[in-house]
């Protein structure tokens, strides 16, 4: 309605303004999806405006979160804005600002999921400067660690929806000597995903020659279930379960890699175990 826009307008560099008209957006794409855009161009001008370099960065931040949402929920024909978002968005994805680097990575996981093929050249750009956010010296400190997640969630999702943009194979190891998330709950889960695709499909540079790399994966997964990244009843946690069950039958395997963790580790393997 006009009213939005008109508030919208009056307070554009009010966070708490912005960061409700964010929320109301992200219900209505949700729910309506692409049949809302014809509305949604109204606002366009005003969206655009605030990804702009020069604007502050929480402005950029909702404005971000805002494209996300067309990406996420409106695609394929969200690509008729991609002029509007997409340079500012890969632009932003190396930003000085951590909360926006998050939007903007979380905007190229959504685009790898749901973008449809017009995105896909966009993936293969995005994917080496999401790495040098990953691999930069501050990555994991507290401030920044949830952009950095959302990163490596991003290349998760590029690998899964989009393999055929980027090497797999040369990309993989990095990304598994990454996991697993601790901080962004939601990311970590479609990180596990992934693994559990990766591992049931017999993956061969997950599971490494003769499975030598499957200690390190139980690291990986003891380690989620500590820092509970692991729900419990999640399908997911089933699927890790089954994997951990399928070793279990195997002995020598098992026991290579149980004797690899460390007593909080191996406890959370067994918590796993006796999951329902």
């Amino acid at each position: 309605s006009n009213s939005t826009f008109f508030l919208f307008y009056q307070h554009d560099s009010d966070v708490y303004i912005l960061t409700k008209v964010s929320d109301i957006l992200h219900s209505i794409f949700s729910s309506y999806k692409a049949n809302v855009l014809p509305w949604f161009e109204q606002l366009l001008p005003q969206i655009v405006n605030l990804i702009c370099p020069h604007r502050p960065w929480p402005d950029r931040q909702w404005g971000l979160c805002i494209f996300d949402d067309v990406i996420e929920h409106c695609s394929p024909s969200s690509f008729k804005y991609a002029e509007y978002f997409l340079r500012p968005m890969l632009q932003s994805v190396c930003d000085n600002s951590p909360e926006v680097r998050q939007a903007a990575a979380y905007g190229i996981g959504v685009m790898a999921q749901f973008g449809g093929d017009n995105y896909r050249p966009f993936c293969t750009e995005a994917l080496p400067l999401l790495v040098q956010v990953i691999q930069s010296a501050e990555a994991k400190t507290k401030e920044n660690v949830n952009a950095t997640e959302n990163c490596i969630s991003a290349v998760g999702k590029i690998m899964k929806f989009k393999p055929d943009c980027i090497n797999v194979e040369e990309v993989l190891p990095h990304w598994l000597s990454w996991l697993p998330l601790h901080e962004d709950k939601e990311e970590a889960v479609h990180t596990f995903n992934y693994l559990c695709d990766l591992i049931e499909s017999n993956n061969p540079i997950v599971l490494g020659p003769n499975n030598t790399n499957l200690p390190k994966i139980f690291g990986i997964i003891a380690d989620g279930e500590i820092s509970e990244a692991i729900k419990k009843g999640d399908p997911c946690t089933k699927r890790l379960a089954n994997v951990v069950r399928q070793v279990q039958t195997s002995g020598g395997l098992w026991t290579e890699c149980i004797s690899q963790l460390n007593a909080e580790q191996k406890a959370a393997i067994q918590e796993l175990l006796n999951s329902p």
